[in-house]
């Protein structure tokens, strides 16, 4: 028998796979890129806005900071690209960053990054869909009032396919995000080809003028405007460290491919960034958090969005009504939707590490019916989903508590990384390992130095606007993370059995079979525990119905039964107290006995009629576990209902046809 959720769950995620078919779904570097490296090549779109918004705080006067504050990410992207190079060769198993911390500096540290990263992941699912959605809106601005709902239902979306397996979710999001690239590399070569034939490209918002939030500002508040901006756009690196993470899921040589997609990465995405913010200057592109704060915006402010800036420069470079223009538009949508793929890998398989190491459930440590790591993607989807409808799917908003977690793992890691160099030095016995371990000490050095300026910058200028957030769930994380630990240790240390320790065999065992009336159930779990050979049996009715009560002794006196029923009395008509206190007069007698307990059940077929069965033997299950040296068992009953849903196929009992039920077959 099929149910509809099972149809339903083979239609969505299609057949399970078999165990030894996890070779089958590693991926070669064309579908790695995509999958792990969506979320930075992704960030383009929005990277080069979130510096044109805090700059235009101060007013336009300040946008001639633009492209040092770029400078300042391209060069700290690359410094990344290549630790992470480091990382990748070094801890080839797919840690990441929590192995390289953990291993290095201890646990807590470890924890930290966990903390950090699992937390980056979430923001990346939430400000990539809030983005892409943003950009549809740039194109059908009557979608607006719609933003949340549609949010939810892209991450529903890519829920569905991440549950269906690493390597069909990689073919599926492969064209956009190669499309995307491609698209922006032609735009930047054609833009720039423009400006300089004498044609630069000129934006919708360039004749726009601002409300300056901030005006006469001080030196020390005009350095503090640009690191803010700087801070912002660091968001183009979320995610770089996807890949370190991901290494087993490469095909052999993994670490090999790894490092060299890590490169891929870091070579379009610095590419592309650098294009994008040169074109936003060329042509003079504007952007504000507050539309209304646009003098000259053609709308009404309150209630229609702005176009973004790739969508401002892609329509300055093609034509707002071009084909090119509309493609540009629904790929970076797509690109910045799916970007939120790296997090679908990442989050995951990370939280199956921790799982292994005993920080996270061991129900994250389990692969889904497609060798994918269902419980945690699932989890990932409904924590995003939260944060979007608390944040109105707002992507300023949700990018202030972005990037935190991100330098924090960053910075962690690359300290890692200087004293993995530093142990490895003692060992090394020829003059060229040394130099190798020098060259990574010092790239790792620099990284970690340079990540870790970054993350105190962005600490001071975004904590008020949101990120303090993080900071609190960061540490309440960890703190999860060092209880569920100490919980499997315990239990662990419990269960350990101590060899000076000489099992004993109970005394006696004695069998109780829990009545509620004569039937076919009773007489099942009666047969079932005089099979058993107990010492004792004896089956028990708690009397709530005299006259129910006096009807069942009778029908256990005609039918004969083989064992004894005895009653138990209840003024206030409880049953589960009494069973209790009965069972535990048996045990005291004698220590070293053990009570089986049999519980008649009903198998019922349809969700409906559990609840118009075994509340009562749920209730007594549920409250024998914490009796010692009890044990309980559960003696099921098919009803019908439980064995076919076809009328026509089920073989009426005599009892039904004497009572009239049903006619004979």
């Amino acid at each position: 028998m099929v149910s509809p959720i099972d149809i339903a769950k083979r239609v969505v995620l299609g057949r399970p796979f078999r165990s030894d078919r996890l070779g089958e779904t590693l991926l070669p570097k064309r579908l790695a890129l995509p999958i792990f490296a969506s979320d930075p090549l992704s960030s383009v779109a929005y990277a080069t806005q979130e510096i044109l918004l805090i700059l235009t705080l101060g007013g336009l006067s300040y946008l001639y900071l633009t492209p040092w504050v770029a400078g300042g990410v391209v060069v700290l992207l690359a410094v990344v690209a290549v630790s992470y190079r480091q990382v990748v060769k070094a801890y080839p198993s797919g840690g990441g960053s929590y192995e390289v911390v953990a291993e290095n500096l201890g646990p807590i540290p470890g924890l930290v990054v966990a903390a950090a990263l699992l937390v980056d992941y979430v923001m990346t699912v939430a400000v990539s869909v809030a983005a892409g959605v943003d950009n549809i809106i740039s194109a059908v601005p009557d979608l607006n009032p719609h933003r949340v709902l549609i949010d939810i239902g892209f991450i529903v979306a890519l829920t569905a396919m991440n549950l269906r397996g690493v390597r069909e979710s990689g073919r599926a999001f492969a064209v956009p995000t190669y499309g995307f690239v491609v698209g922006v590399l032609a735009m930047v070569a054609i833009g720039s080809g423009q400006a300089l034939l004498g044609h630069a490209p000129v934006a919708e918002s360039a004749h726009y003028e601002i409300h300056a939030e901030h005006v006469g500002l001080s030196a020390a508040a005009v350095a503090f405007l640009a690191l803010r901006a700087f801070s912002s756009g660091c968001t183009a690196l979320t995610g770089a460290e996807a890949i370190s993470n991901g290494v087993p899921a490469f095909r052999k040589p993994k670490a090999l491919n790894a490092a060299r997609t890590m490169t891929a990465m870091g070579v379009i995405a610095i590419t592309m960034f650098s294009g994008v913010t040169a074109l936003a200057m060329i042509s003079h592109t504007k952007v504000t958090e507050n539309t209304c704060d646009l003098v000259g915006f053609p709308g009404d402010c309150r209630t229609d969005a702005q176009r973004t800036v790739i969508a401002q420069i892609a329509a300055a470079v093609f034509g707002s009504s071009s084909i090119a223009f509309y493609y540009l538009t629904v790929t970076t949508a797509l690109i910045l939707i799916l970007a939120a793929n790296t997090a679908y890998n990442g989050f995951p398989l990370l939280n199956s590490i921790l799982a292994q190491d005993r920080y996270m459930p061991r129900q994250l440590h389990t692969r889904g019916d497609r060798l994918a790591y269902s419980n945690g993607i699932i989890l990932l989807a409904v924590v995003a989903a939260g944060l979007i409808y608390a944040f109105d799917g707002q992507t300023t908003r949700l990018i202030q508590l972005y990037i935190v977690g991100v330098f924090t793992s960053f910075t962690l890691c690359q300290t890692g990384m200087v004293r993995h160099w530093n142990r490895e030095l003692r060992s090394a016995t020829t003059a060229a390992q040394r130099l190798r371990i020098h060259r990574g000490r010092l790239i790792n050095a620099f990284g970690a130095c340079f990540t870790g300026v970054v993350l105190v910058v962005v600490m001071i200028t975004k904590f008020s606007h949101g990120a303090y957030l993080v900071v609190i769930a960061m540490p309440l994380l960890v703190l999860v993370m060092y209880l569920i630990h100490r919980h499997y240790t315990k239990v662990r240390a419990e269960l350990d059995i101590d060899p000076d320790d000489t099992p004993t065999l109970p005394g006696r065992v004695h069998a109780i079979v829990l009545v509620s009336g004569w039937h076919k159930a009773t007489q099942r779990a009666v047969q079932f525990a005089r099979a058993t050979r107990p010492d004792t049996i004896t089956a028990i009715t708690v009397n709530v119905d005299d006259p129910e009560t006096r009807a069942l002794a009778q029908d256990w006196e005609r039918q004969d039964v083989a064992i004894s029923l005895k009653v138990i009395e209840s003024p206030y008509r409880e049953i589960t107290r009494p069973v209790i206190d009965y069972i535990k007069r048996v045990r005291q007698s004698r220590p070293r006995d053990v009570v089986s307990v049999y519980i008649p059940e009903y198998v019922v077929g349809h969700w409906w009629e559990n609840l118009l069965h075994n509340q009562s033997s749920l209730r007594l299950k549920a409250r024998l576990l914490f009796e010692p040296s009890v044990m309980v068992t559960s003696v099921p009953y098919q009803l019908r209902s439980s064995r076919t849903r076809d009328p026509s196929k089920i073989a009426h009992s005599p009892g039904e046809i004497r009572r009239g039920i049903i006619g004979p077959n």
